[in-house]
């Protein structure tokens, strides 16, 4: 257990640097955004007022008051997500294969340790679903801060105000951070089966080159249709086939069952076809 913990911690080092910028670039932008979103909305209160002439109450009928969720909707508040998103998606690469880049290939030495090769796989996991975590928390700290921000800068009459539990139901925000626990097993279950299934396929490819890529490619087509097949059967078979949950049920079996594949393969391939 110690050494996989200094797995999981040696892996967190090699990305903390460009971690902690997508970190700080995220709080930098959406507070930006914050204060270039409502000084923006404040100064057209004030030309609609004090040069088109237009009362208090003619503007906000016309505009409507101001909210937190003109700001989430924003390329402000979404582009940092976006960006965080898309580098850790790249990441789930990038663990993988700058093991084998260079002269002297750091995975050999990885594998060499007096460890369980599993211990390696799922430390990688692990990692990227950490840092997952960490940016959604990140998230969640600072938006009262930015919401605050907002009450501000925007005068009472001229906002509504949201509580972040308001914010966060919005429709993209309630996936990155679900309302339940149910929903953030399902969600985060899905993103972690996901995750094993594209480094497994990965394996494939390191396992046998050129062939890899396509039994990799052949792999994820499996898995994926293992996923969905209750859904399939639901859409041969009729909508009253199943219930809602039981259709949740064997989405989530078959989501359980998918990842212990892909773990299990991942470590076949690691003590089998990868050689030191």
């Amino acid at each position: 257990m110690n050494r996989f913990v200094k797995l999981v911690n040696f892996e967190l080092s090699r990305f903390m640097k460009v971690y902690l910028v997508l970190i700080a670039m995220t709080v930098i932008v959406q507070v930006a955004g914050v204060i270039v979103k409502a000084n923006g909305y404040m100064a057209d209160a004030n030309k609609a007022m004090y040069e088109d002439m237009l009362s208090q109450e003619q503007f906000l009928e016309k505009y409507g008051q101001m909210a937190f969720i003109d700001v989430a909707r924003s390329l402000w508040f979404m582009g940092p997500i976006t960006i965080c998103v898309a580098a850790l998606i790249f990441y789930v690469f990038i663990i993988w294969y700058r093991d084998w880049l260079g002269k002297n290939t750091f995975i050999y030495r990885l594998l060499m340790l007096p460890t369980a090769r599993l211990n390696i796989y799922v430390s990688k996991m692990i990692t990227i679903f950490l840092m997952v975590l960490g940016l959604v928390s990140v998230q969640l700290i600072f938006l009262p801060l930015e919401n605050n921000v907002l009450k501000w800068m925007v005068p009472t009459d001229f906002r509504s105000d949201m509580t972040v539990s308001q914010i966060i139901n919005w429709k993209y925000l309630s996936m990155l951070v679900p309302q339940t626990f149910s929903e953030f097993v399902l969600y985060y279950g899905a993103g972690f089966m996901a995750l094993t299934v594209v480094s497994t396929a990965i394996l494939f490819e390191r396992s046998f080159k050129w062939k890899g890529i396509i039994a990799g490619i052949i792999y994820i087509a499996i898995t994926v249709l293992i996923f969905i097949w209750p859904a399939l059967l639901v859409f041969i078979m009729g909508r009253d086939f199943l219930y809602p949950l039981e259709i949740v049920g064997l989405e989530t079996a078959m989501g359980i069952i998918v990842t212990a594949m892909s773990i299990w393969v991942g470590n076949y391939l690691l003590n089998k076809k990868i050689t030191v």
